[in-house]
């Protein structure tokens, strides 16, 4: 076996756990401080803001192609899933109601007209 004192990967491995113990006590001390939190609330504060005019560009850049915003699609999106839904009613009372009268749902001559029309005869001539 080899020693321990003398094995490099051993002490590569005792080298970064000095390293990431003296990280972490050096944030902790850094994010304690109230410095730290009123920079932190500072840079979320400009992201905000940014992330905001971004929107706002955005917006208005769709509004001068003549496209719609992903606020006025999820609009339609909402309105086409209600239209749907109504029309999922519709049908089933629809069918309650042919269901009820003894009209069979497959066959659709009933709700046809007649046909009055004959077709030309073998003379080739309509009458």
């Amino acid at each position: 076996m080899t020693d321990k004192t003398n094995d490099p990967v051993a002490m590569w491995q005792k080298m970064v756990g000095e390293m990431e113990k003296g990280f972490n006590s050096f944030a902790n001390q850094a994010m304690s401080s109230p410095e730290f939190s009123q920079a932190m609330n500072r840079a979320g504060g400009v992201a905000a803001g940014a992330q905001k005019q971004l929107g706002e560009l955005m917006e208005k850049y769709l509004v001068s192609m003549n496209l719609p915003s992903r606020d006025q699609v999820t609009g339609l999106a909402e309105r086409l899933q209600a239209i749907e839904g109504q029309i999922g009613e519709i049908k089933w009372m629809l069918s309650q109601m042919a269901a009820r009268s003894g009209v069979s749902q497959g066959s659709d001559t009933a709700l046809r007209p007649p046909r009055t029309k004959r077709p030309p005869s073998e003379g080739g001539e309509q009458t």
